[in-house]
């Protein structure tokens, strides 16, 4: 964290009328909390400084779409995002979410899983490498050390607490690097008092949506 602090950050521009468009295109009235956060994820995103971030809120409450936005900066400045879940499931479902709401833009999302055989996860990691995938969705196969990104300039990670040891080591590798945004309803106690402590900052969705459909949570 110290290095972090210490490490002036990429300082991401922003073609006002796409994004715009991009969210715009959100089928879902935000919530206060959710366009509160969101403008908190770019002036992060947009100064010159390593952000990392916390969004905290309960399921259903648009903590993907507040991570769609942050990637959608990130691949705006032709730099990568990955979004590391704990689970294949959630992977998928994420992978799902994100393909269907940059359906209209010019980025390619990709999901890498254990469904997947060998020889199409080795054809993702070759296009990753050669910068040919802008969102990469996945569990902890993105943290395998045969996984050279391009240009990361951007980390989300969904329930942080849900990964082990090792896995964290291997998160905390990164965290000096690139933009983090951590998402999660039910933080750890110590997230809890770095954030308290000013070490990390954080956002709240404490507001639930004014109408929330059963297809909310593949957009929220």
């Amino acid at each position: 964290y110290a290095r972090r602090e210490a490490r002036t950050g990429h300082a991401h521009e922003l073609d006002e009328s796409k994004w715009q468009r991009f969210c715009e295109s959100f089928p879902f009235e935000e919530t206060p909390d959710q366009a509160a956060a969101i403008e908190a994820v770019r002036a992060d995103m947009c100064a010159p400084k390593v952000m990392d971030r916390l969004v905290c809120g309960d399921v259903g409450f648009g903590k993907t779409e507040v991570a769609m936005r942050a990637a959608f900066i990130a691949a705006q400045n032709g730099r990568q995002s990955a979004i590391l879940v704990p689970t294949t499931l959630l992977a998928n479902q994420h992978h799902d979410n994100f393909r269907d709401r940059f359906a209209d833009w010019p980025y390619t999302v990709e999901v890498v899983s254990r469904f997947q055989s060998a020889k199409d996860l080795d054809g993702i990691i070759a296009r990753v490498q050669s910068g040919e995938v802008d969102i990469l969705i996945g569990t902890h196969k993105l943290l395998q050390s045969d996984f050279g990104f391009r240009d990361l300039g951007l980390l989300i990670i969904d329930e942080e607490h849900r990964f082990g040891v090792k896995q964290k080591d291997a998160i905390k590798a990164l965290r000096a690097e690139v933009d983090i945004l951590t998402m999660t309803a039910t933080p750890i106690p110590r997230t809890m008092y770095m954030c308290m402590a000013g070490i990390r900052a954080m956002s709240t969705l404490s507001t639930p949506p004014s109408r929330k459909p059963c297809a909310f949570s593949r957009c929220a």
